[in-house]
């Protein structure tokens, strides 16, 4: 075949199977829109925008743009292999009549490229337009200061388009390769059978990705107990960002092996149909199992928002439980006392609540440090590690720290936190090499460096910084008028006393065994705003995949309904049909997502108890069932929505006619 041909065949297949091009381009555009929007906010944190109190919204973004780039290319290259998977049989067609592979390809890569190229262009305009309202919805939350927004700038832009683009034309490569390489003859004799649907370059990439698990679980292990780096590393607040990382890795290596594991999942889901009247539900099932690369692609952006949604909601939900029961544990202390949102507690407060009779009231102010070294030389048997000049959370305590909380101390003592001191955690202290007694340097947020002893090394708790400065300290070198929280003990029938003293503060009082709820605890609180940040748009993203998706699998067999029409089927039967593939197809999604969710919960629960928790308290294992019901439902109700209404359109057209189109 003349390569001049091609052209026009390009542009009669572009009328043709424009809804299969839409569908590409939609989730093309929308996927680097996301990207698009999420990097320029990112470009924006280059200086801490966070708002007072809450986590690093430069971290935030970094974890929410990875999320994003993950879903999006998982997307964007499953959308555009099942476009090129549709025309298998048009493929074969024209290897029928002369086309060589090179042809098929160039001819297949061609028409990828034009529509990536549009769809990157209109997604850089979107993500411009999304960028804002993802800023003010960070700003509403507490998440960023007030004024934080997008700076336009060309960089994230261009990489958004750029990974659009690649992606794209990868997932179109490796159909339209797979796809010509099949004999003419072969090819229009399965071309309504999927057959080697897991070849070997899916096999190798499988084996890759559980390598891929495994590394990062050694990696885990190795930095917490390496010396050196970011204190972040040696955190357990740290262990969140592990468990993303994990929970993309599994989520990608039960993607990798869906074509063996959704047939299996089909016949176990329509082992009840068998028995039964009718041929709705064989049809469903020998449809799914026939058409497996179609099934698949139909499975995948369910599967994400599911097994996304149960993982990172699981996580969250084990990571607070750890620190609801460690913080109860350790909480000496009768009461804490928050102040009113994005505000302090006043001195003149501190002052009353500790006039009440018998009363002890411990008051913690978060800080940051500039940084924390080492000062002088160690002694020859032992190695100390220079820290980085990275900043780091502390806490300035005033007042006795053991009468608040009972920690867990693994040298020194808590008693001796007064003057120019400091306490570290024992994690923290092991990454540097420093032991009680040392000499350090602490960098105050003000410039100033204040050198202090070391004095104890506490056990690492979820709910505390792993830098404690007595307030002595660094009294001059930071804002005074408010601190963060107090710690309160009263003697017995104090508390009404106390609720009088905070009478018109907006402070509230809690009860230690009842705080660590959102409501008592603002960290808490910001955890969850922090989850939602990061897995929100990468969740919005992949819901309108699901409805993208189906809707063009439904639009690519008109002609099949027409034939069941003709062959005696009702519009009715046929929607029941094209209905019980949908749940079909959903419930395999949900099942591979359980996988996943089980999994990743199993090792989050196992690291908190065994590393963190250790003989504090302990968590039980627990999935998020609710959690993993609801998204189930709202992709079930979205899948049946796509797939149900396109179908109710074409089957009122005339089988004769819908038999008569072409696709």
């Amino acid at each position: 075949m003349s390569t001049r041909l091609l052209l026009p065949i390009a542009a009669a297949t572009l009328r043709r199977r424009w809804l299969g091009f839409l569908g590409s381009f939609t989730a093309l555009t929308l996927g680097v829109g996301l990207i698009a929007a999420v990097g320029l906010l990112l470009n924006s944190t280059i200086e801490d925008n966070s708002a007072p109190g809450a986590p690093s919204l430069h971290k935030l973004l970094s974890y929410s743009s990875f999320l994003a780039g993950f879903v999006s290319v998982f997307v964007v290259a499953s959308t555009f292999a099942f476009a090129v998977a549709q025309r298998r049989q048009e493929t074969a067609l024209l290897r029928a009549v002369g086309a060589t592979p090179r042809q098929v390809q160039v001819l297949v890569l061609g028409e990828a490229l034009v529509v990536a190229v549009a769809a990157a262009a209109a997604g850089c305009l979107l993500g411009l337009l999304v960028a804002p309202a993802f800023a003010s919805w960070l700003v509403d939350h507490g998440a960023a200061q007030p004024g934080f927004g997008p700076h336009p700038a060309a960089l994230p832009l261009l990489i958004a388009a750029a990974t659009g683009l690649v992606v794209a034309l990868l997932g179109a490569f490796t159909a339209a390769r797979r796809a010509s390489r099949v004999r003419p003859t072969e090819a229009l004799g399965d071309a309504k059978v999927d057959r080697k649907v897991m070849p070997l370059s899916r096999w190798l990439l499988g084996v890759l990705y559980l390598v891929l698990v495994a590394a990062d679980i050694g990696a885990f292990f190795a930095s917490r107990n390496q010396q050196g780096g970011d204190p972040a590393m040696h955190d357990p607040q740290s262990l969140p960002q592990w468990s993303l990382l994990f929970d993309v890795l599994v989520i990608i290596a039960i993607a990798v092996f869906a074509p063996l594991l959704v047939p299996s999942l089909v016949r176990l889901f329509t082992l009840p149909v068998l028995p039964l009247r009718g041929a709705t539900g064989l049809l469903a099932r020998q449809n799914a199992l026939a058409a497996v690369r179609r099934t698949v692609s139909t499975v995948t952006p369910a599967f994400l928002v599911i097994g996304l949604t149960g993982a990172v909601v699981g996580g969250t939900l084990s990571f607070s439980d750890a620190r609801v029961a460690q913080t109860r544990a350790a909480l000496r202390a009768g009461y804490v006392v928050q102040p009113p949102q994005g505000q302090g507690l006043s001195q003149d407060t501190v002052r009353k609540l500790r006039a009440l009779p018998g009363a002890n009231a411990v008051t913690m102010t978060p800080t940051v440090l500039e940084g924390l070294d080492f000062d002088g030389m160690p002694d020859a048997d032992r190695q100390v590690v220079p820290a980085p000049s990275i900043p780091t959370a502390a806490a300035v305590v005033d007042g006795d720290l053991a009468a608040a909380w009972n920690l867990p101390i693994e040298g020194g003592s808590p008693a001796d936190l007064h003057g120019p001191s400091v306490a570290v955690s024992a994690e923290l202290a092991k990454g540097y090499g420093w032991q009680v007694g040392d000499r350090l340097n602490a960098s105050l947020a003000d410039g100033t460096t204040v050198p202090v002893r070391l004095v104890a090394l506490f056990r690492a708790q979820l709910s505390l910084a792993q830098v404690l400065l007595p307030e002595d300290a660094v009294a001059g070198h930071l804002p005074t008028g408010q601190v963060g929280a107090a710690y309160l003990s009263v003697a017995d029938g104090g508390r009404a006393a106390a609720e009088s003293a905070l009478s018109g503060t907006g402070a509230r009082l809690t009860a230690a065994q009842s705080w660590g709820s959102a409501d008592s605890d603002p960290a808490v609180r910001q955890q969850w705003i922090t989850m939602i940040a990061i897995l929100g748009p990468a969740l919005l993203y992949a819901l309108i995949a699901i409805v993208n998706t189906m809707m063009m699998s439904t639009g690519d067999r008109l002609r099949d309904f027409a034939t069941l029409r003709l062959t005696g089927g009702t519009r009715r039967q046929v929607l029941r049909m094209v209905a019980f593939e949908t749940v079909l197809a959903t419930a395999t999604a949900t099942a591979l997502a359980l996988l996943v969710t089980a999994a990743t919960q199993a090792g989050m629960v196992g690291l908190l108890n065994r590393m963190v928790l250790r003989s504090q308290a302990s968590i039980a294992w627990n999935l998020p069932w609710t959690t993993l019901a609801g998204s189930a439902a709202v992709c079930l109700v979205l899948a049946l929505a796509a797939s149900l209404l396109p179908a109710s359109l074409a089957l009122r057209i005339r089988p004769l006619d819908l038999a008569g189109q072409r696709q």
